[in-house]
């Protein structure tokens, strides 16, 4: 670990890392409020359709009033400050700016922000998972191509698994399964932005805050978000997703080595190298025991008896046998952890997890039974949910991803639990993100 140092070299040579950011949201906030305390990192631009938003987001996370108060790009390149714009252009075509941020949660903005800044030459990290698991394996090819790096959003649990995965793969013990946890249980599925609050404990002066959105909340409790967190973490691994969707196993933390192991040895699989989630929750809502709702987590099999017996040596958390052994991290940081992929992207041209295959998808599922003529809200919405699916099953059906089931309207009727293909809603706009999909399916054979 040497980010620090590096930078260190950057910042004495007076050449700070400077970033371009797209979206001043809640994750936009949180990288913000960290990007003040970083010697040497310099975010030269935010971009926000409301740049008066933008400002309020960074005098609530403590930035002084004038070190956001440059009148351009340049006027902020040259003294350090930072301009605020509605103009996302505008940092793609700045040459001083040498990573961009893509943090607006929108999927459409942010594969053409992408494409954009990596036909700049910039380096992308995609905070916006929404858009990665749509194109992101198109993206990643595109930037290979162009010198640049994209990459996931260290601090998010994607980037998270995916540094979970490398470590298993470099010790050399052979991969089972990786995941996150998440407070779920199967009544949430249909849970709609009316109903969202009922599943947390914010107050109403928190959901009135501001940095609480109904519809982004609601994405995590009927299962949305993380089947396309894990379809992601599946493009960037190589994992698969099981057959039939996310199971959502309950497991605590102590057994997470015995569920997340084929079924043929005891566990819940239906064989090795899937992505799952390890739910906080019981199918009847009581709460697991040692839960790891803002964790994620690798399980493994030792190669041999010799190292079998290394695990229960040196204490780790195994399944009965021995043979398979869990390791997680607790936490994540999201926005707070971000400076490390640009760092990483930046210094020494590596992403911290990037789809680089196309093996999984997060497709359109409806919340009920729906007729010709109703129109999809997307993600998070009364509609419908995604589902992750191997991106084969997904090819074949010709399913509706998710991130393109906002805004547009059925053709033909479509019942509770049904995933909703092409074939069944009206394709009139954003037809230029569904030929990077066509593209992008050419990669199912690579």
């Amino acid at each position: 670990m040497n980010l620090a140092a590096l930078l260190a070299a950057r910042a004495d040579a007076g050449r700070p890392v400077r970033i371009g950011l797209i979206g001043a949201g809640k994750f936009g906030s949180m990288i913000l409020a960290q990007a003040q305390h970083i010697a040497g990192y310099h975010v030269v631009g935010i971009a926000d359709l409301d740049p008066a938003k933008a400002r309020a987001a960074l005098n609530r996370v403590g930035w002084a009033e004038e070190r956001h108060a440059a009148t351009s790009l340049q006027t902020a390149f040259d003294d350090g400050t930072t301009f605020v714009t509605d103009d996302a252009a505008a940092l793609f075509a700045h040459d001083g700016i040498e990573c961009i941020i893509e943090a607006t949660g929108h999927p459409l903005a942010g594969l053409r922000h992408a494409s954009a800044a990596i036909d700049a030459g910039k380096h992308v990290i995609m905070v916006n998972v929404e858009a990665d698991v749509l194109c992101g394996p198109l993206l990643a090819a595109r930037a290979q191509k162009q010198g640049v790096v994209y990459s996931m959003a260290y601090g998010d649990q994607p980037a998270a698994m995916c540094e979970l995965v490398d470590w298993v793969n470099s010790c050399g013990f052979e991969l089972v399964a990786a995941g996150k946890g998440m407070n779920f249980c199967p009544g949430y599925r249909y849970s709609t932005p009316d109903t969202v609050w009922d599943y947390f404990d914010f107050t109403p002066e928190q959901v009135a805050s501001g940095d609480f959105n109904p519809k982004m909340y609601n994405s995590f409790t009927d299962g949305t978000k993380a089947a396309i967190e894990m379809a992601a973490v599946a493009n960037a691994t190589g994992l698969d997703c099981p057959g039939d969707g996310l199971a959502f196993h309950p497991a605590g933390l102590q057994d997470l080595a015995t569920v997340f192991r084929p079924r043929d040895e005891g566990g819940q699989l239906e064989r090795t190298g899937l992505v799952d989630i390890a739910a906080s929750r019981e199918p009847d809502g009581r709460v697991v025991l040692n839960n790891i709702q803002y964790g994620m987590f690798v399980t493994f099999r030792a190669p041999n008896a010799y190292t079998r017996d290394c695990f229960q040596q040196y204490g780790l958390l195994t399944d009965p046998s021995g043979w398979y052994g869990s390791m997680w991290r607790p936490f994540h940081l999201i926005g707070l952890e971000t400076s490390v992929s640009v760092l990483s992207a930046v210094l020494r041209g590596e992403a911290t997890g990037a789809s680089t295959r196309y093996r999984a998808d997060a497709v359109a599922t409806a919340k009920g039974d729906f007729a010709a003529g109703d129109m999809l809200d997307g993600e998070g919405g009364f509609k419908v949910w995604a589902k992750a699916i191997p991106a084969a099953d997904a090819a074949a059906m010709d399913a509706l991803p998710i991130g393109l089931a906002h805004h547009i309207r059925l053709k033909t009727s479509v019942k509770r639990d049904q995933v909703v293909t092409l074939a069944d809603v009206e394709v009139t706009e954003d037809l230029d993100i569904f030929e990077m999909r066509e593209a992008q399916k050419a990669m199912l054979s690579e």
